[in-house]
């Protein structure tokens, strides 16, 4: 796949970027590449820089798949942007910039975008109502980026009102001005109803969005409904109640309030092929807000999709730390995104909890059941995907004092502060994120930072027991074969007490020869059906 040229990727795409076509019946075992050549981290590195040395990069393998087929089989190389940001609480205004975010000059063929506490974590939030105007604000700067409409100096957050409820006069790009003010009010008055997410995601969403939940397995039966099994599997979609169906619920209440009556639906529905990068999934548990977009051109290659949330906060299990994942495959390799807000405290001991936090999280997670291909089953925790990316505020902490760690850092002495880092110690040990991996570290700790300054809190503190030693909370970790990580870098918006972290990575995916589609063909049906047969049967025809 062709990337267009970006200054911190230069020279790259010559040894990266070349597809490699085998057929898996004369594949011989390979070892799967290096920790120094997968990007692990290294904290003995020479290298001053968070990019990869191109010396360091070589051929991406990709590791033996448990489904063999007769189908040529090819490897296609995707880049993969990965950032995260706790927001503190805040919600964003339309003249926030996310280039500390989400740099507007990469191009990158899926964005994961998360977010922590995008809502007060107060009680209301959390044991109330959960509040998800802000994070239908973030969306609509997200998209502002990547889609870059052409009016992009507009207000997207605020709605003019159409003269009357029953009119039809299209507001601007894809309907996401009237997604945070919209209101409207029965005859009376006496009735105020807002857009939920779920209705204002879908400007951003493919035309055909049901179809991500769909089984891109290779052999498949032309299906009359989305909710019809897969042909290898009577089990899948067991979950009669979906997104989908949750959406034409939510177009139901829109119409039963006039909310689909100004225009912004229909102007949505006329301008959402036009995007160049589409809302693959996003989703909201209390402060922790996780987006997946991907270009338009390989939404058709998504399949099976499915997120799954494990709250961590308060009494154990409460949606104020925890945290959301996704799992998704593209053409024949699985992924799982997993955004997450671990357990807060600089304590002795408070990294126990953290450590409990992952390994309640890995234990927990569950994606519904749905479709198996041959000889293996779609994954159903996140240990059990082909590739997977771990972000979030992770908490961790440096076990230094505050004192010693202010020294280190006027010094810039990364690698000291690196090997008091918990999290660093936690994975070395196996004690936690055993088998992850992580870039080294060749930026400044991202919190605590006093407000809108450039000052770490701890210097205006008025007493020790408020002061916060910096560190390094917000992490991005990886484990699987074929990922390159190319950069680790922080952004320097001030917008909140923590900075925003990012991650770009090579991922390499395996794909069946273009002569096999979504849909099978009907000579691959008769042979899926042959398949099914009992063995005694199948032997004797």
């Amino acid at each position: 796949m062709a990337f267009p040229d970006d200054g911190k990727m230069k020279g790259c795409q010559p040894k990266l970027f070349g597809t490699k076509d085998k057929r898996v019946a004369n594949r011989t075992d390979r070892a799967s590449c290096s920790t120094a050549k997968c990007g692990s981290s290294n904290s003995k590195s020479p290298s001053s820089s968070p990019f990869r040395k191109l010396s360091e990069v070589r051929s991406i393998r990709l590791s033996h798949f448990l489904s063999h087929s007769s189908n040529a089989t090819k490897y296609e190389h995707i880049r993969i942007f990965v950032s995260t940001w706790n927001v503190g609480g805040k919600a964003p205004t339309a003249e926030l910039k996310l280039d500390d975010f989400l740099p507007a000059d990469d191009h990158s063929d899926i964005y994961v975008l998360g977010f922590q506490e995008i809502v007060p974590l107060n009680a209301g939030n959390v044991l109330v109502i959960e509040d998800n105007e802000p994070a239908a604000r973030w969306l609509a700067l997200i998209n502002r980026v990547l889609n870059r409409p052409v009016d992009s100096d507009a207000d997207i957050f605020q709605h003019k009102p159409s003269p009357s409820l029953d009119s039809t006069s299209s507001q601007s790009t894809p309907g996401l001005d009237g997604s945070f003010s919209n209101r409207s009010r029965t005859a009376s008055g006496s009735v105020i109803f807002q857009k939920s997410l779920k209705s204002i995601r879908k400007s951003y969403m493919p035309s055909q969005r049901k179809q991500l939940k769909f089984c891109n397995c290779p052999v498949e039966m032309a299906k009359k409904s989305y909710k019809d099994a897969c042909f290898r599997c009577p089990q899948a979609y067991a979950n009669e109640m979906d997104s989908s169906e949750e959406d034409e619920l939510d177009d139901k209440l829109n119409d039963i309030f006039g909310l689909n009556g100004d225009g912004v639906t229909s102007a949505a529905s006329a301008s959402r092929d036009q995007l160049k990068y589409n809302l693959i999934s996003c989703k909201q548990m209390v402060g922790i807000f996780v987006t997946v977009w991907a270009k338009k051109e390989l939404v058709q290659h998504i399949g099976h999709l499915r997120t799954s949330c494990v709250g961590r906060g308060i009494m154990g299990y409460l949606g104020n730390k925890g945290c959301i994942s996704v799992s998704m495959t593209l053409y024949q390799t699985s992924f799982c995104f997993i955004c997450s807000h671990l357990a807060s405290g600089e304590k002795e001991g408070d990294e126990l909890r953290r450590n409990l936090d992952v390994l309640e999280i890995l234990r927990l997670t569950q994606f519904r059941r749905i479709c198996r291909r041959a000889g293996r089953r779609i994954p159903e925790k996140i240990l059990d995907h082909d590739r997977a990316i771990w972000l979030g505020d992770l908490n961790y902490r440096i076990s230094l004092s505050y004192e010693d760690t202010k020294k280190l850092l006027t010094e810039n002495n990364w690698d000291a502060l690196f090997e008091k880092d918990q999290l660093n110690i936690q994975r070395a040990s196996g004690r936690a994120f055993n088998g992850w991996s992580e870039e080294k570290i060749y930026f400044a700790p991202t919190y605590k930072y006093s407000c809108n300054s450039d000052s770490y809190a701890g210097e205006t503190a008025t007493s020790k027991k408020k002061r916060r030693t910096p560190a390094w909370c917000d992490r991005i970790l990886w484990r699987g074969d074929s990922i390159v990580q190319l950069s680790y870098f922080r952004g320097e918006s001030k917008f909140s007490d923590h900075r925003p972290v990012c991650g770009t990575f090579i991922v390499e995916v395996e794909m069946l020869d273009g002569k096999s589609k979504r849909r099978s063909s009907n000579t691959n049906i008769r042979i899926g059906a042959e398949e099914l047969l009992p063995t005694s049967k199948h032997s004797k025809g």
